[in-house]
């Protein structure tokens, strides 16, 4: 590394947090942000280091606005947790409780019982029973653990 990038970058280390903000007027030509001061210190030792050796390749830069906009558009849709054991749409789960027989179908988003449709099993589970119960186990799906 250059030996006055070293130099620049060490005495960072020792400038007042004026003299922080006046460098970082220098280095980007905009007001520095109202971080403290080791995100000030950090910054600025990259951008001089950015502003000697040249900045990310065209390939990373590219990348990294891709990964930007793939993350922001799976902001934008509702998240709804992945689980690769749920049963496919379309499969009826069937379960008696108290001599009654109780079927449900699985949908893409959700579930239906009794023409209704169920955003969990463990609604439809709370439907049947009128107490609280993880649907997975009450619909045979997940087995308990076995106790130690």
């Amino acid at each position: 590394m250059n030996a006055s990038v070293l130099a620049q970058i060490a005495a960072l280390k020792t400038m007042p947090a004026s003299a922080l903000k006046t460098r970082w007027r220098e280095l980007f030509g905009t007001e520095p942000p109202p971080f403290n001061r080791r995100f000030l210190e950090s910054r600025l030792a990259y951008r001089i280091q950015e502003l000697t050796y040249g900045g990310l390749k065209p390939e990373t830069q590219e990348r990294l606005r891709a990964l930007g906009e793939q993350l922001a558009s799976a902001r934008a849709k509702p998240h709804r947790p992945s689980n690769r054991n749920r049963p496919i749409s379309g499969t009826r789960l069937i379960r008696e409780w108290q001599g009654v027989e109780h079927a449900v179908t699985v949908r893409d988003a959700d579930f239906e019982y009794q023409g209704r449709p169920y955003k969990s099993l463990s609604s439809v589970a709370r439907a049947i029973t009128g107490t609280r119960w993880n649907g997975w186990l009450f619909f045979g799906l997940e087995r308990q653990r076995s106790r130690p």
